[in-house]
């Protein structure tokens, strides 16, 4: 049988989850992704990709799962509800990803290399507000929207190894 929505309520937010009625794999008719620039190194990957899919579990309810508890009842923090799919690709596939992602205005969450030397918030916010956006340098970009949208966006970028 094929997976059904529901709608949820989280506080003064509504937001429809996937759900199945037997053991049938789920299939999601959206997508989050991550396209990390390739010539950034391990911590640095790690760091963008973590502040990038924080921006999309604040901004987008529907994407975020219900809480986890385990076996004792010790309760857990709700995650993403599908899987988060990480590519790699260069300077320039990520500005156009970027181009791609502004003219179909889907959400999107961006990291610049600026962000690098920066320790905080406000600081975060005034780097990337001081640059147009056809000239951010970008070392990050998360995406989430319906699947052939992200596809689209994704265009020229691989999966990350």
């Amino acid at each position: 049988m094929q997976g059904m929505y529901k709608t949820v309520r989280r506080g003064d937010r509504q937001s429809r989850t996937m759900t199945t009625t037997d053991d049938a794999p789920v299939r999601f008719d959206t997508k989050i992704a991550v396209l990390l620039r390739e010539d950034l190194e391990t911590w640095q990957r790690l760091n963008v990709t973590a502040f990038l899919v924080s921006g999309l579990g604040s901004d987008r309810p529907e994407v975020i799962g219900d809480p986890y508890a385990d076996a004792d009842d010790t309760p857990y923090l709700p995650m993403f509800r599908q899987p988060v799919l990480v590519f790699e690709g260069s300077k320039e596939t990520l500005a156009a990803a970027h181009a791609r992602a502004l003219s179909r205005a889907l959400p999107r969450a961006v990291f610049t290399t600026e962000l690098f030397t920066t320790g905080n918030d406000r600081d975060n916010r005034a780097a990337v507000r001081a640059v147009a956006s056809d000239r951010l340098d970008l070392a990050g970009l998360a995406v989430y929207g319906p699947r052939n949208a992200v596809d689209k966006v994704l265009k020229g970028a691989r999966m990350h190894p």
